[in-house]
């Protein structure tokens, strides 16, 4: 599919890529190559053999390539097929007016949805698959968040839409912080007793039923595993940039925690739902935008992501 790109949204990924961190470095970027993989478009031109979509067709693009044949694949985990690729990292991605991508990773966008929300869903995906992955769901729930990034607000918005009881969150920023009480939640500070609200807000329960570790920040895992109750379920989101120790038996034998990772979303259960519950009303992505920049303020883009902000979108249309 050629695609005229809309809008492609940065995150802390594409930071890492143009550092050139040790943890860019790992992924194996098939060089040169251009960054991003968070992006929506319209259809220009299809290749020889596609169906189902056509040039005028909106799309969002989820960013994984998988192989569709090794067992992952056949059996309906595709997200954790060991072959995968990912756009803007060993395909050209978004940060550019054109792109061709497999169709097979286009997604068609509802009429009514900006094509801005739509360069939102793949990392707003994220947190529906952390919801999917935490099994009880968050309906009824005391959940704690660790990080209000761009996902971690989306997670909060999803929670507090799906029925939790209490959202409480996590975060030393104070324009983050701000964002996520506007929302609803109830936010503290790293250096905040969370051992207190824990126990104001779901004592009679022995702590939290649920938490979602957003940040990646090394060493938080202590806190949050203690501040669950037996049985409960930790869900792991961010990635810690070295290897992190855990408690097995204090955590995971003696009280019986559940612990549980993701990377990037189901396919395709991830993209139906949110799709699902944006149009349903119950969830809105577009306050999350607070910077559109052209291609060429990309330097400028990547200082902001350490600003006062939080999903920066370029638009190759601005000039």
């Amino acid at each position: 599919m050629l695609i005229e790109v809309a809008a492609a949204s940065l995150c802390g990924t594409d930071r890492e890529v143009y550092e050139w961190t040790p943890s860019a470095q790992a992924v194996g970027l098939a060089l040169p190559v251009v960054a991003e993989h968070e992006g929506a478009g319209t259809i220009l031109e299809v290749g020889e053999g596609v169906t189902g979509l056509r040039p005028g067709d909106r799309v969002a693009l989820e960013s994984h390539l998988v192989c569709g044949q090794c067992f992952a694949c056949r059996t309906g985990s595709a997200h954790t097929c060991e072959r995968t690729g990912i756009i803007g990292m060993h395909i050209d991605g978004v940060f550019a007016e054109r792109v061709v991508v497999p169709a097979g990773i286009c997604v068609p966008l509802p009429e009514a949805m900006p094509l801005e929300v739509g360069a939102l869903l793949e990392s707003a995906g994220v947190a529906v698959h952390a919801i999917q992955r935490s099994g009880s769901g968050v309906a009824g729930q005391n959940v704690l968040v660790n990080g209000c990034g761009p996902v971690g607000l989306a997670l909060m918005q999803m929670a507090i839409a799906m029925g939790a009881a209490n959202v409480i969150a996590v975060e030393p920023d104070q324009f983050r912080r701000k964002q996520a009480e506007s929302i609803g939640a109830r936010v503290l500070e790293p250096s905040d007793p969370v051992a207190e609200v824990r126990q104001e807000v779901a004592g009679a329960r022995g702590g939290f039923d649920v938490a979602f570790e957003v940040s990646g920040v090394r060493g938080v895992l202590p806190a949050l595993f203690a501040s669950l109750r037996r049985e409960a379920i930790l869900v792991t989101i961010g990635h810690p940039g070295t290897p992190v120790e855990i408690d097995v038996a204090a955590y995971l034998n003696k009280r019986g925690i559940t612990l549980r990772g993701i990377f990037g979303r189901r396919l395709w259960d991830t993209w139906e739902q949110l799709t699902l519950l944006i149009e349903s009303g119950r969830l809105d992505l577009s306050w999350l935008i607070t910077h559109r920049l052209p291609l060429t303020q990309a330097d400028h883009a990547i200082e902001l992501l350490s600003a006062d902000a939080n999903k920066i979108l370029f638009l190759p249309s601005m000039k």
